[in-house]
């Protein structure tokens, strides 16, 4: 018992990350030490998407976001149903400003 109040973390969250960002799309890049994903909002007609949030992960960090997120999609699909995939991905060309970079 004493070990477990010991790991326990005190997690504060506020009221404007409480309020949450709506967004329909996931653009996700790596390098060999860190993953980042970019959460976006796009508007139907409208040509220009925001970024309200980046975040940027360990690749072990990365995995365990990974499973964490197969296991509640798996506990959702228990208590409510299979979700459908209906829409096909679609390609979508970024364009996030400034010059294009050559490798």
């Amino acid at each position: 018992m004493a070990q477990e109040e010991q790991e326990q973390i005190n997690i504060e969250l506020g009221e404007d990350v409480a309020e949450g960002h709506y967004v329909n799309l996931a653009m996700i890049g790596h390098s060999h030490n860190e993953f980042v994903i970019d959460f976006i909002r796009m508007i139907p007609g409208v040509p220009k998407a925001k970024v309200k949030s980046r975040i940027i992960l360990t690749p072990e960090h990365a995995k365990r976001l990974l499973s964490a997120l197969n296991e509640n999609i798996q506990k959702y699909e228990e208590n409510f149903g299979s979700i459908k995939n209906e829409q096909a991905p679609q390609k979508i060309l970024m364009n996030f400003g400034g010059t294009m970079g050559e490798a």
